[in-house]
């Protein structure tokens, strides 16, 4: 059956959709688990931020693996290119975390959200495009 534009669209939107809502449960497991850390022990909030971003890029990848974007190919290909993603958006949020916190003094909740949004659509178009295109 041949794949029409109309099929395409829905096909995308479809995926956007899952991906944002794993996206969602990644992203509350991350933050949930970086608030956590810093609250209730002296871990460092770069150190705390790592742990919970790996959390999530765990999940995030089995999930979207599975559910979103169905593929069960090149395993360990894909998880390495999740993986070197999800190093870019930590590296990235790490930024963020470090600018909005030390230099404009803003609060680490308010930074650790604007982080999450930042990163989580670099990571999709990453993702979309790259790690989870089809081998077809």
């Amino acid at each position: 059956m041949r794949n029409t534009p109309k099929k395409a669209i829905r096909k995308g939107l479809k995926q956007l959709i899952l991906y944002g809502i794993i996206g969602s449960a990644a992203a509350s497991i991350d933050f949930a688990l970086f608030h956590i850390l810093i609250l209730c022990s002296d871990i460092y909030y770069i150190v705390a931020n790592c742990i919970s971003v790996l959390t999530g890029i765990l999940l995030s990848f089995s999930l979207n693996r599975s559910i979103t974007f169905k593929v069960t190919d090149k395993i360990h290909f894909r998880l390495g290119l999740f993986f070197t993603c999800g190093m870019l958006g930590l590296a990235l949020s790490n930024t963020i975390l470090w600018i909005g916190i030390e230099y404009s003094h803003f609060n680490e909740t308010v930074t650790k959200i604007t982080s999450i949004f930042i990163v989580a659509l670099f990571q999709f178009l990453f993702n979309k495009l790259i790690t989870f295109k089809s081998s077809t």
